[in-house]
């Protein structure tokens, strides 16, 4: 499991930073603000995510990914639960593995092993095999929003 610890410096807040998502670094025995399932999982207030050292970085992914997602009308008022349908659910997975391309020692293996870790599940038994195999919707979701381009790379947008 890769934690924000494992990170270089700046790195997540560069990354996150085009979205407009600010980082607020607590430290290791700190509660986490609008963190849905506790520490040290990831929380998220408006368009401020809260991690520590032992967050894992998939978490951070995931909360920031729904930021992304969702439209602003809810982003206005975001505070702890996400909320969001089952086709928002997966493509917050899909974004959070290409996101995760973009953070050195991270990529999308990695992503995927820690989704499977944490217990994300997924139909076919691995997020590695739902992406590769049956995530077709999730990809249209994003791409309907102009939140993927064609070639899968971010658009670096919010959705509106």
């Amino acid at each position: 499991m890769k934690y924000i610890t494992d990170l270089k410096s700046d790195e997540l807040e560069t990354l996150l930073g085009r979205f407009g998502i600010q980082i607020e670094h607590l430290s290791e025995d700190a509660a986490i603000p609008g963190s849905f399932w506790g520490a040290p999982e990831a929380g998220i207030i408006k368009n401020t995510l809260y991690v520590r050292p032992d967050t894992p970085v998939h978490s951070a992914l995931h909360e920031s990914c729904h930021y992304i997602c969702m439209d602003d009308t809810r982003r206005q008022t975001l505070h702890t639960d996400t909320g969001g349908d089952y086709d928002e659910e997966n493509a917050v997975c899909y974004l959070q593995i290409i996101l995760s391309a973009h953070l050195s020692g991270i990529g999308s293996k990695t992503a995927c092993d820690d989704m499977d870790e944490w217990g994300y599940t997924f139909r076919l038994g691995s997020a590695k095999a739902w992406l590769e195999t049956d995530a077709d919707d999730a990809l249209r979701w994003l791409l309907s929003r102009r939140l993927l381009a064609e070639n899968q790379s971010p658009t670096w947008k919010t959705h509106f």
